[in-house]
């Protein structure tokens, strides 16, 4: 198994190589526009947004005093290039524990996509649920936008077992930066699960451009008012 696995990831990495190197005959215009749009973005949302994250912070120390405001964890990037991803905390302490521990509850949580079905999750805390269904709790991830771990459309990002659902397209999706929105993110969310999800990511990395960025950006804001797909 683990000579399969490192069989695998060899093949991935030099599919990244083949990948990254297309990468960069793709248009410097677009690339350069993207990043400046990402800073641009992201800094202006951590300043309009400081008062909210202050806000959280205090309200989340409150209702328990002893736990961490946010919560941070390995996703795959850019490239195969792991990094932590920044979130309001939403669960309980130890939830991947606690959720490993439980191997009914771990195996329908895979069976599910890598989640529950809405209002099923006994990990997330009372003042998370409402972080989640506003998607409050991903504010934070301004701040991996900022630091060039992420962009603001992209796929988004996601931890290495659930690469395996990508498949021999693994060095496709990993081809661009993961984003805070993206295209699966306007279609449904957690309402659409794998191999679909896998289809609308795999779309955007295709057909990327600026107006596209755009179109997806505008329709990010109509799903959060909405908030469609989000739980």
């Amino acid at each position: 198994m683990k000579k399969a696995d490192e069989k695998y990831t060899s093949s991935v990495s030099k599919n990244i190589e083949a990948m990254t190197t297309n990468n960069r005959k793709e248009s410097q215009v677009y690339q350069f526009s993207k990043r400046g749009l990402d800073i641009i973005l992201a800094g202006g949302g951590l300043v309009v947004g400081l008062p909210l994250i202050l806000i959280i912070s205090a309200f989340s120390k409150i209702s328990d005093p002893r736990s961490p405001v946010f919560f941070s964890h390995v996703r795959q990037g850019k490239n195969q290039r792991g990094f932590n991803v920044y979130k309001f905390r939403t669960m309980i302490c130890n939830a991947e524990q606690t959720l490993k521990q439980d191997e009914k509850l771990y195996a329908e949580f895979i069976r599910n996509g890598h989640k529950f079905p809405e209002g099923k999750d006994p990990r997330i805390t009372r003042l998370g649920r409402f972080l989640r269904k506003t998607s409050l709790d991903e504010l934070p991830q301004l701040f991996n936008v900022l630091k060039g771990d992420m962009s603001v459309v992209g796929p988004r990002p996601i931890t290495s077992e659930e690469l395996k659902h990508y498949g021999n397209k693994t060095a496709l999706l990993l081809a661009v930066r993961p984003g805070l929105t993206g295209y699966w993110q306007v279609n449904g969310r957690s309402d659409v699960q794998y191999p679909e999800r896998c289809e609308l990511e795999l779309f955007y990395v295709r057909h990327r451009s600026m107006p596209f960025d755009l179109k997806i950006i505008g329709q990010t804001a109509l799903t959060v008012v909405t908030r469609k797909g989000a739980h």
